[in-house]
């Protein structure tokens, strides 16, 4: 059961990275106005670093289970708490709540628990 919370907890986490990065590319930076191209394109890295991130703590979620180490379990485990638990108290603070992206990555903090 708990390999099952860890998978579900890695799918999740993809779903809500690429989530976060179509939503910059479609809202956000249509929308953004930055005089300077670099600063603009800078930006626009930074912002999806987070994702590409996302997607690969993701990945090891998933791959958790098949690895046969309860220390690097353990360890992804602990990296993906820190890293969407992060995310979800600064999602929820900056968005006063509002925006339904604190609630996912909390989901996949508990799922990441869940999987312990």
């Amino acid at each position: 059961m708990r390999d099952i919370a860890l998978q579900s907890a890695g799918l999740l986490a993809i779903l809500v990275s690429i989530l976060h990065g179509a939503i910059a590319e479609l809202q956000v930076f249509p929308r953004a106005r930055i005089a300077s191209p670099r600063i603009r394109r800078l930006l626009r890295m930074v912002w999806q670093a987070s994702t590409v991130d996302w997607i690969g703590i993701g990945a090891l979620l998933i791959s958790a289970p098949a690895l046969g180490s309860e220390s690097a379990r353990h360890g992804i485990i602990a990296v993906a708490i820190v890293a969407y638990g992060y995310a979800a108290i600064g999602n929820a603070i900056a968005s006063r709540g509002r925006h339904p992206g604190w609630c996912l990555m909390g989901a996949v903090v508990g799922l990441s628990v869940a999987g312990w």
